[in-house]
């Protein structure tokens, strides 16, 4: 209940005391790394900027298990390599992650099964430690072209037999003495 007004009080005394606050300065992008402009730059291994793409992680927990790995490859070099790609997949529609993005990034990769020996062996280098390799991941989001990250991951899937058609395949160049592609830093 409030303080009858008739009542002789102090300001510091008061119940509900009203603080004025100034009004805020006008806003100006002078922080460093600041974008300005509006326009995010854009270009090979640059990212690409979307909503809440953390959540991305807590959805590829639904694939434990789903994935078809060969010999040498383990789920978490699958989940580095294929989650730069379905961040772009989730950014392109302007939306945050969602499990279809997941599918459509293993499933370019054969990761969700039926992949032709050729893209395994294709792929083996590619993954292989990629999850401490920043550049690694980078590298294969950029293989995957932008008109298959709008394709349905069913379509994917039926034009798995020529799997070229659907990513970047040109050879990586093996670094000496070993089959770990030599990735452009």
């Amino acid at each position: 209940m409030t303080q009858p007004e008739y009542v002789p009080i102090t300001p510091a005394d008061r119940i509900r005391p009203v603080l004025r606050l100034p009004a805020p300065r006008r806003w100006k992008p002078d922080r460093p790394a600041e974008i300005r402009g509006g326009i995010h730059p854009s270009g090979a291994r640059m990212g690409t900027p979307g909503p809440d793409q953390g959540y991305a992680l807590t959805l590829v927990e639904r694939f434990a298990g789903r994935l078809v790995l060969s010999e040498g490859e383990r789920f978490g070099d699958a989940v580095a390599g294929c989650l730069g790609v379905a961040l772009r997949r989730a950014s392109l529609f302007d939306r945050a992650p969602v499990i279809h993005d997941w599918e459509v990034a293993f499933a370019v990769w054969g990761f969700l099964g039926g992949a032709p020996d050729d893209l395994v062996a294709y792929r083996r280098p590619l993954f292989q430690a990629a999850a401490h390799d920043y550049w690694a991941q980078r590298a294969i989001s950029d293989r995957v072209p932008e008109a298959t990250l709008r394709l349905a991951p069913a379509q994917i899937t039926a034009r798995l037999t020529d799997w070229r058609r659907l990513i970047d395949a040109e050879p990586a160049p093996a670094a000496p003495g070993t089959s770990r592609p030599l990735l452009e830093r």
